[in-house]
């Protein structure tokens, strides 16, 4: 073979490297920013997580508390409950009369 197919070759063989080690490193290098961006993501969440498990307030135990109290609250968070529920039967029944309406 002459020496000018060799030299082709060869320059042929360090392009392929050099493009393959860019690629590498263009992936390489937006593959940590991902990462970092996901760490980022996971440490905020984490320290909201931890904010909301502070205690609000100096309000006792419920278990301290006179029964009247824990029934109250009690009472106010079955009538949130209901209140949901009655919220979403209505949005059902509206969502259906209207496909009622479409379909007639």
């Amino acid at each position: 073979m002459p020496w000018w197919i060799w030299l082709l070759l060869a320059l042929f063989m360090l392009a392929m490297l050099i493009i393959g080690a860019a690629y590498v490193a263009m992936h390489a290098f937006r593959a940590f920013r991902v990462v970092s961006d996901m760490g980022s993501t996971v440490t905020d969440r984490i320290a909201a997580a931890e904010d909301d498990d502070q205690p609000q307030g100096n309000e006792p135990p419920i278990f301290t508390q006179p029964l009247r109290h824990a029934g109250d609250r009690y009472a106010e968070a079955h009538a949130d409950v209901v209140r949901r529920r009655m919220r979403r039967h209505d949005r059902h029944a509206e969502q259906w009369a209207q496909w009622r309406q479409f379909n007639q």
